[in-house]
Parts: structure tokens; C-alpha cells; sequence
């Protein structure tokens, strides 16, 4: 997959109809929406192609709408918010049809610089989210309201969906241009570079709860960074795979040969794979979550039988810092332990404290990651935060994100 896209910078679209693919999907709570993120990080793209003279179509999906339209997940919330943002009027197109004679008429009457707003895309239910077996009508129809199309939706790219890169081919076919927006140049020069051509040395490091989610991630990682760091409820497995006690732990009883596999591999390339040295054990997990806690440090090689592993310790703290100190590159997917429980979250903010302390570039891979730094209040201190969990673990998997490679190439 060609990283180097056609971007908004690139094409000119004065009095073009210009189809918008944003992540408008928000928090809402008694039809409020509770967190504008999403919202703000749009509003460099579309402002740059208002003034550059575009008809601007925008759409997005929002929530998962498993129970047919409902006015409890339409778009007009979002509508009200870019008004206020934008300053100028935005058509809301309400029609629950999307691109129906609503939305058609809404593009016709509209001057440069004008903005529309679509529905929600989900409420066309399989023609957005299944558009192979839909017959690709709804994409058509998205296409047939525009002249270009941008992406900007990268928490979306990694679904072939009718809005996100179904689309392109037939603004193609109609001789259109399709480019990303700022949102996505931005994630596919940190994230997709950091990958493929980082500077060295690299280190990433990978947390969470189970080795079966991020099985290719490790793989692909191993192969391209210097220094693999594991922490979270993975690391267990990798423990046992090395004949270590793990108590209660979380353990992927299946995956205990894959492990074995990858800490070979690992020697074979010369790389290194950093596995925690203590643990923050605990004997119950806590109801609530959050709740208060016992908690018991040991060594990695003293798990007691009936204790359970719930965050690094400080001897894997300083550890896993010292790497990150040294470090060029540094990319972060994943929390070293519950991060949910204030008492097993020090792990986690340790490594965000590192990341935030060094002078490498700090890439965060959206998620709990993302979330974690967030609320450790240190995101200004990171180089990139990627907006989008699910897409950023497959390009770290090294995989084609549809919504990138629908874009025309430069």
C-alpha cells in the first residue's frame, strides 16, 4: 500500500461538490453530546476546502444502530455543534434515506463555501456496512451527490464500507479525484512512517489483555522494531511459555507455543523482547473495578499460586522507561495492567511519564492507550494520539486500510 496520498492540499475544488467521509461518532447522553473530540479534529479539513471554494457534503456514521434509524442516533446534534464551530449555517439533511430526493435537492441549491450535513450513514443498514452484498447502490448514490471525495474518517478506514472506500470507484469512473484530509494525512505520516521507515532505534511497546488480539501486531512488530516492550495481561502467557509460575493470571492457554515462537524469533533477529521483572499482584480482582485493592509486589520468577497479576511493578517500570529513554521512535498500544482501578494504574502512568519525558517521537495507538494518557492529562505531550483503536492496530499489523488505499496516490 503506497503511503504517499493525494491529500486536501492537493486538488482543487472551487465549485466542486465535495463529498466529506468525517468521524462524527460521538458521546451523546439525552441527545447532548458529551465529548466534541471528534469534532474538533474534523474542523481543519473542512474549513481548509470552505475556503478554498468547495461545496461541502459531509457524512459520517454514529453509533452502531442495530435497531433500524432512530432519532436517538441521527445526526443533528452534530449539525448544531459544527454551526456553532463553523459560524455559517449547515444544512442538516434529516432524511432518514440519507441520499434521498432531501439530500439532492439540499446539493442543488448550494454556493461555494455552503455546508450540508447527511444522516447518519448507518441507517442504510447492510448498503453502508455490507456493501458487497448490497449491490453498492448506496455508494453510487454518494458518489452521484459529488464531483471529489475526501476521507477523513481514520477511525473508520479499516472498514470497506459504502462511505469510507466503495465510494471512490465511482467518483473515479465519473473522472473525480479522491484525496484524505488533515486527520488522515496526519495518521498516515506517524503511524503508517513510524512503521515502515522509523528512526532507529525503535521501540514499541504493546499491553492489553489477551495475546490472541494482537497476534499479527507482534509479529509485524518484531520484525520491524528494534525493542518489543509486553506488559498487560499478555505478558503472562509469554511468562509461562517460559516455564514461569503465573498464578491466577491472565494466561492464553492456547498461545503458549505461539509465544514460544515469537520469543525464538526474537533471538533469530537479534532483537529484544522486554517481558515485566515484577508484578503488582492482587488475591481478588476488585467489584467494582475500581474499587480498593491489596496489592503484593513480587518478582516475576515468585508468583505465588493463588495471586493474580493486575500491573507491572517498579523494577519493570524503570525498565521499560530506560528502553523509552533511548529510544528514536516509540509507538504505544495497549495498558500495562487494570488501568480502570486507580491502585493498578501505575504502571500504565509510568510508561505515559516516560513517553511524555523523552525526546523521541511518541506515537499512542488509540484505544485504552489513548484513553489512559488522556486522562493522566500528558496527550499534550505526545507527538500523535491516532483517533482511530481498531484502524491503527491494523496498520501496525501492516495491513491495507481500505480507507487509505481507496485514495488516489500522488
Amino acid at each position: 500500500m503506497s503511503l504517499n496520498k493525494k491529500s486536501v492540499d492537493d486538488i482543487n475544488v472551487k465549485g466542486k461538490r465535495v463529498l466529506v467521509r468525517c468521524d462524527f461518532n460521538v458521546p451523546l447522553k439525552d441527545g447532548k453530546i458529551t465529548d466534541e473530540t471528534r469534532i474538533n479534529a474534523a474542523l481543519p479539513t473542512i474549513q481548509k476546502l470552505m475556503n478554498d471554494g468547495g461545496k461541502l457534503i459531509l457524512c459520517s456514521h454514529l453509533g452502531k444502530v442495530k435497531n433500524g434509524p432512530n432519532e436517538g442516533e441521527s445526526l443533528a446534534p452534530v449539525a448544531a455543534a459544527l454551526e456553532a464551530k463553523l459560524g455559517k449555517k449547515v444544512t442538516f439533511v434529516s432524511d432518514y434515506n440519507v441520499t434521498g430526493e432531501a439530500a439532492t435537492a439540499a446539493v442543488a441549491a448550494m454556493n461555494e463555501g455552503d455546508v450540508v450535513l447527511l444522516q447518519n450513514t448507518r441507517f442504510r443498514g447492510k448498503e453502508e456496512t455490507k456493501p458487497q452484498d448490497a449491490g453498492e447502490a448506496f455508494a453510487k448514490e454518494l458518489a452521484d451527490l459529488a464531483d471529489v471525495y475526501v476521507c477523513d474518517a481514520f477511525g473508520s478506514a479499516h472498514r470497506a464500507h459504502a462511505s469510507v472506500s466503495v465510494v471512490t470507484k465511482y467518483i473515479t469512473e465519473k473522472g473525480g479525484e479522491n484525496a484524505v484530509g488533515y486527520l488522515m494525512q496526519k495518521e498516515i505520516d506517524f503511524l503508517g512512517n513510524a512503521v515502515e521507515d522509523p528512526k532507529r532505534p525503535f521501540v514499541a511497546i504493546l499491553g492489553g489483555a489477551k495475546v490472541a488480539d494482537k497476534l499479527n501486531v507482534i509479529n509485524n512488530l518484531l520484525e520491524k522494531a528494534d525493542t518489543l516492550i509486553i506488559g498487560g495481561g499478555m505478558a503472562y502467557t509469554f511468562l509461562k511459555a517460559q516455564g514461569y509460575e503465573i498464578g491466577k493470571s491472565m494466561l492464553d492457554a492456547e498461545k503458549i507455543d505461539y509465544c514460544k515462537e515469537m520469543l525464538a524469533k526474537a533471538e533469530s533477529l537479534g532483537k529484544k523482547i522486554l517481558l515485566p521483572v515484577d508484578a503488582v499482584t492482587i488475591a481478588e480482582f476488585p467489584n467494582p473495578i475500581d474499587a480498593p485493592v491489596e496489592t503484593l509486589v513480587v518478582d516475576y520468577d515468585k508468583m505465588p499460586a493463588d495471586r493474580e497479576g493486575c500491573d507491572i511493578g517498579p523494577k519493570s517500570q524503570a525498565l521499560f522507561a530506560e528502553a523509552v529513554a533511548t529510544a528514536k521512535t516509540v509507538v504505544w498500544n495497549g495498558p500495562m495492567g487494570v488501568f480502570e482501578n486507580p491502585i493498578l494504574a501505575e504502571g500504565t502512568l509510568a510508561v505515559a511519564k516516560a513517553l511524555a519525558a523523552s525526546d523521541a517521537t511518541t506515537i499512542i495507538g488509540g484505544g485504552d492507550s489513548a484513553a489512559a494518557v488522556n486522562q493522566m492529562g500528558l496527550g499534550d505531550k505526545m507527538s500523535h494520539i491516532s483517533t482511530g483503536g481498531g484502524a491503527s492496530l491494523e496498520f501496525l499489523e501492516g495491513k491495507t486500510l481500505p480507507g487509505v488505499a481507496a485514495a488516489d496516490d500522488k
